[in-house]
């Protein structure tokens, strides 16, 4: 399901490689209602390839601030040194090199014999970049690239972007004379004509090579969505190709970050979404993608699927794994055991896609149960199977199992909950219209869990 990692855990910026039979994850680590992005460790997750819903964390593996259990991997510490967005490749000798973003100070590279770390600084990044172009040695968002012949490339940027080659012999030595600068446009240029800020970069580089191409994933321009550019070679020119995924069409959007990755043949999209009704606290997920013969990567949409191919509607389902979000409800963590749809008014959409509801039945109904927390308003949640309405589930004042026998039906379908309520419309002439203009406005219930039962 989607999220993929267990959902107390807030991973974002997620860098996925696959090293020997396990696919690991890298990203930044997020805490529920922090009021900043990413916080002072870095964590890494693992699962074997041919098992991808088994994931083990591996605990911290870079540490820019002292906690209760280690010191401090680095040691020129400023007021905020957050880490954001690494990323880990193999060199040439076969260790792992994490490539740190350091957020107000300079960042560095570790090493580790183990792809699960922990990670053992080796050195701040050693450059002549100009500083104004590398942000004083931030280089915010590494992505690199180990190439085939054994050449190293850091790709890296924030409203601007720019790569160097490292020398594959320390890791963490920029090469002077590589950098190149812009290798995406940041800005629309008479030669180019851009009038799609798709193609624009604003953040997130992540490098990958596919089939001797050359692909750069990267976010645009305030944009919630991934895109992406190719070329046949590191050092670019690279061409806009399309995007990859919007996690604002039925979400409420936020930055994204992520990157592509093969695993037992099929190609998947990791990226993020947001929580707790902020743009803070991001949960990793994923998708299936298709690279075409051409190179192209058709656009997909965002579901509660993981690397499922279907959810199964006659297990419990949290509410919290909804790929759709229409309107006032967002995905809060109440505390580590739960997390719920809260904020729901009349008028909202909350969707999941997609259940497999199989190909036999023996009756026309099923029913349909809820756990909610009722907020002292009555309201109804309409349930939908793609476009039909298969049922009306009343919901009350109180926390409550509410149950309703709702139409049975097969296949595969999205599962919709559209949210109503019976208050007077404000405005008419019913004596008692200033009641919904009250309830309009307000908090209903929120969604813990659901069930279909035969």
């Amino acid at each position: 399901m989607n999220p993929y990692l267990p959902n107390w855990e807030y991973i974002p910026d997620g860098e996925p490689r696959v090293f020997g039979d396990r696919v690991y994850i890298y990203g930044s680590h997020d805490s529920a209602g922090n009021s900043a992005f990413c916080d002072y460790v870095l964590k890494c997750w693992s699962a074997p390839v041919n098992d991808l819903n088994n994931w083990v964390c591996h605990g911290d593996i870079f540490h820019t601030a002292d906690d209760r259990d280690h010191k401090s991997d680095i040691s020129w510490n400023n007021e905020q040194t957050r880490l954001f967005a690494p990323d880990v490749v193999q060199g040439k000798d076969g260790k792992y090199y994490l490539y740190a973003y350091i957020v107000n100070a300079k960042g560095c590279v570790a090493v580790s014999d183990r792809p699960e770390g922990p990670f053992k600084l080796i050195s701040q990044y050693k450059y002549t970049i100009p500083d104004d172009v590398c942000c004083n040695g931030w280089f915010i968002d590494p992505g690199v690239l180990v190439d085939d012949d054994g050449r190293t490339y850091i790709y890296c940027g924030f409203e601007h972007s720019f790569l160097a080659e490292i020398n594959s012999d320390n890791m963490y030595e920029v090469i002077d004379g590589t950098c190149i600068e812009n290798f995406i446009p940041n800005e629309i240029t008479s030669e180019g004509g851009f009038d799609d800020k798709d193609k624009l970069f604003f953040e997130a580089c992540s490098p990958r090579k596919v089939n001797g191409t050359y692909y750069m994933i990267y976010s645009p321009q305030r944009s919630p969505r991934l895109a992406y550019a190719t070329s046949d070679s590191p050092t670019g020119p690279y061409t806009y190709r399309g995007y990859i995924i919007d996690n604002g069409v039925d979400d409420h959007g936020g930055n994204d970050h992520g990157s592509i990755c093969c695993i037992n043949g099929q190609w998947y999209i990791f990226y993020h979404r947001m929580t707790n009704g902020t743009i803070m606290s991001r949960r990793g997920c994923v998708e299936k993608i298709e690279i075409l013969p051409d190179g192209t990567i058709p656009p997909v949409e965002m579901t509660s699927l993981g690397f499922q191919d279907s959810l199964d509607p006659y297990k419990i389902t949290p509410a919290d794994i909804a790929c759709v979000l229409r309107g006032h409800g967002f995905i809060t963590q109440k505390n580590t055991f739960e997390r719920v749809i809260t904020g729901i008014r009349a008028g909202d959409v909350f969707g999941y896609k997609y259940f497999d509801f199989g190909d036999d039945f023996s009756s026309r109904t099923m029913l349909f149960t809820a756990r909610v927390h009722g907020l002292g308003c009555d309201s109804k949640m309409h349930i939908f199977a793609d476009d039909e309405e298969i049922g009306v589930c009343s919901i009350g004042q109180g926390d409550a199992v509410v149950e309703v026998p709702v139409k049975a039906v097969t296949g595969r379908h999205a599962v919709y909950f559209k949210i109503t309520t019976d208050y007077p419309v404000e405005g008419s002439d019913d004596p008692n219209a200033w009641m919904g203009g009250y309830f309009k406005n307000r908090d209903l219930f929120e969604l813990a869990e659901f069930t279909f039962m035969k």
